[in-house]
C-alpha cells in the first residue's frame, strides 16, 4: 500500500469500479435530467434523476417487474422488455414535467440494437426528447419480439394500451 502526504486514496465508489466521476461530471454539466438505464439478466430499471446538492432525485422510474401487473406475460428480461419499461418510465417522466433528456448507461459498454437502446426507443415513443443516433436503435422486428414468438408484438400494443389508460 502506498503512504506518504502526496498519495490519495480514490472514492469507494471508483475504488469498487461502480462509478466513473468523469462521466457522470459531463452528464451533469448539461443541467438536464438523466435518463438511468441499468439491465440485470432478469429485470430492466429506468429512472429520470434531476441533481441537487443535497443527493440527486428521482423524478420517475419504471422496472420491468411491473409489467406482469399490466398484463405481460413474457419474460422481464429480454429486449420487447427493457422497450416496454422505458416506454413506461417516459410516461410517467412526460407526466411529471420531463421534456427531454440525456442517455446515462453507466459503465455498460454502448453496442447497437442492445437492450439498452430498445429502452432509449421506448422513451423515445414515450414523447422524450433524447439525443441519439438512428444506427444505434433496435431494428422493430426485434422490438415487437418477432424473434422469441409470432404473437408478441400483440401482447406488446395491448400492454401500451394499458400504459396510455393509466
Amino acid at each position: 500500500m502506498a503512504e506518504g502526504p502526496r498519495y490519495r486514496v480514490n472514492f469507494r465508489r471508483r475504488r469498487e469500479g461502480r462509478t466513473d466521476y468523469r462521466q457522470r461530471q459531463r452528464l451533469l454539466r448539461g443541467r438536464v435530467p438523466r435518463a438511468v438505464v441499468r439491465l440485470s439478466l432478469r429485470n430492466a430499471n429506468v429512472q429520470f434523476i434531476t441533481y441537487d446538492e443535497k443527493g440527486d432525485k428521482i423524478v420517475a422510474a419504471a422496472t420491468s417487474m411491473e409489467l406482469p401487473k399490466l398484463g405481460w406475460t413474457g419474460s422481464t428480461g429480454n429486449l420487447p422488455a427493457a422497450y416496454l419499461t422505458g416506454y413506461l418510465a417516459g410516461k410517467r417522466a412526460s407526466q411529471n414535467g420531463v421534456e427531454e433528456a440525456v442517455l446515462d448507461i453507466g459503465l455498460k459498454g454502448p453496442a447497437k440494437g442492445s437492450a439498452i437502446f430498445a429502452a432509449l426507443k421506448g422513451m423515445l415513443d414515450a414523447g422524450i426528447a433524447i439525443p441519439h443516433g438512428e444506427e444505434v436503435l433496435p431494428a422493430e422486428e426485434r422490438i415487437n419480439g418477432a424473434h422469441i414468438n409470432e404473437d408478441m408484438g400483440k401482447m406488446i400494443e395491448e400492454v401500451k394500451s394499458r400504459m396510455e389508460a393509466m
